[in-house]
């Protein structure tokens, strides 16, 4: 998915635009979802729906900036420190307890992220990563860590696709209005990318939010790590970007520390 927004903004698709076109295309596909399951698109709890909803467009906006204006490696990697920030929030308002293993994933994680700044953009490049865009992927990982603790919590009075249902209708008409007019119109081969944006981030979306129905939060957060080695892959492929070694310390650092708070929980749970 962050691979098809990379290459829709190199076409000249503004960050916005993209994320109105993802929005409508999981409004559609989450709306025919709902109606199929014969229930209620509006749900129980709306207020907290509509945050989610929110919290989680803020936080799409930050990530595909940053996914724009970083090498993708790195701006997966970067937004992927999410399971800390969830493991962290899921304690405060989950009551989850916190784990010897999630301080040493959190600890990990953070060492991580210390070798990636250190990175050039690539190999080839003396330019450090432009702090904004740091920030940027950083902001979003703990927004997207801030929906994810409450679809958790969602999850026990809300059907799963309704909540996805909540999100693209949220996003769509803030994103639209935050366009202005650098609307650009899009031909045929951008809209297949931007419509695989939709189809791809819908796929993630559900797979997220079942995944964080029946797992505790940081948990089921941390099994979405798999996309930076086919971030890396693609980015290199593709967009011909290399990582540098600090970029590569890093990520296994942070992939490191996501599998120590994995498993840490699952004998947690043998124990128990």
């Amino acid at each position: 998915m962050t691979a098809c927004v990379k290459a829709t903004n190199q076409y000249g698709i503004p960050v916005f635009e993209i994320v109105a076109a993802r929005a409508l295309v999981s409004l559609i596909i989450s709306y025919i979802d709902v109606k199929r399951k014969k229930i209620s698109i509006w749900g129980h709890n709306k207020p907290l729906l509509f945050a989610r909803g929110a919290v989680g467009t803020v936080a799409l906006m930050c990530v595909y900036y940053s996914v724009t204006t970083l090498p993708l490696a790195e701006a997966t990697i970067l937004q992927y420190v999410h399971p800390v920030f969830t493991a962290l929030l899921a304690v405060f308002f989950l009551k989850e307890r916190v784990q010897p293993a999630t301080i040493l994933c959190i600890l990990t994680c953070l060492l991580g992220l210390y070798f990636i700044l250190q990175s050039d953009m690539s190999s080839e490049s003396t330019a450090p990563l432009p702090l904004l865009s740091v920030a940027f992927a950083l902001m979003g990982a703990f927004g997207s860590a801030i929906a994810y603790v409450i679809v958790k919590k969602l999850s026990t009075t809300e059907d799963s696709s309704v909540i996805i249902f909540y999100f693209p209708l949220v996003a769509l008409p803030i994103a639209s209005l935050l366009i202005g007019d650098n609307f650009v119109w899009p031909d045929f081969n951008i809209t297949i990318l931007l419509i695989f944006v939709g189809i791809f981030t819908q796929v993630g979306q559900y797979g997220l939010t079942k995944a964080m129905q029946t797992q505790d939060a940081g948990r089921a957060a941390a099994f979405a790590y798999v996309q930076i080695v086919i971030s890396i892959l693609i980015g290199i492929a593709v967009f011909d970007e290399i990582p540098s070694v600090w970029t590569l310390i890093g990520g296994i650092l942070i992939v490191s520390g996501a599998l120590i708070n994995l498993f840490g929980q699952r004998l947690r749970l043998a124990r128990n």
